[in-house]
């Protein structure tokens, strides 16, 4: 079993790491997938100086990369509550802990690879339709989802498009 640095480097680069992420990016990588927007949530020890000094440092070291229209990126919370410990958990105590949301780029792929492809499977064997319908959703309502989906795709394919332009253009001058 591995130790983990407790301090808020340590924990905050931990956090960031794609293998810690809610969502499996098996080729996440830091400096192509960009972030639009983060929020970084501390509980515990952690004072507002510490805070705002791992987020410089992410942001120095390449941790973290932002789209070039969201230059600062990052909400910072802060909870000076402990992190509560509950009876019979198989949760280490800690003196504090982080938790991030971030909007990615690289959230397009699992749009692409995953979630159209099952989508796509299973209506085409008309999959849970039946329990859809009756309970008052219009056939035609799948449809629709379907299409939002895929301009969700675009959307985020769209950003990416957008960035490697605005890079070619900068290159040029």
């Amino acid at each position: 079993m591995e130790t983990q640095r407790c301090d808020i480097q340590g924990i905050t680069e931990t956090c960031f790491s794609a293998q810690n992420f809610f969502t499996k990016i098996a080729d996440f990588d830091a400096e192509e997938d960009k972030y639009m927007a983060i929020s970084v949530n501390y509980r515990g020890d952690v004072k507002a100086k510490e805070a705002n000094a791992t987020v410089q440092w992410l942001k120095t070291n390449k941790k973290v990369t932002f789209v070039e229209w969201c230059p600062t990126g990052f909400k910072v919370g802060l909870n000076d509550e402990p992190p509560a410990v509950l009876e019979d958990d198989d949760v280490a105590p800690s003196k504090r802990n982080i938790v991030m949301i971030g909007n990615n780029t690289a959230i397009s792929r699992v749009f692409s690879e995953r979630i159209s492809k099952k989508y796509d499977l299973m209506y085409s064997q008309r999959a849970f339709v039946h329990w859809y319908v009756g309970e008052g959703m219009e056939e035609g309502e799948f449809a629709e989802a379907r299409e939002d989906l895929g301009f969700l795709e675009k959307d985020y394919l769209d950003v990416l498009s957008e960035q490697a332009t605005d890079e070619a253009d900068d290159e040029s001058d």
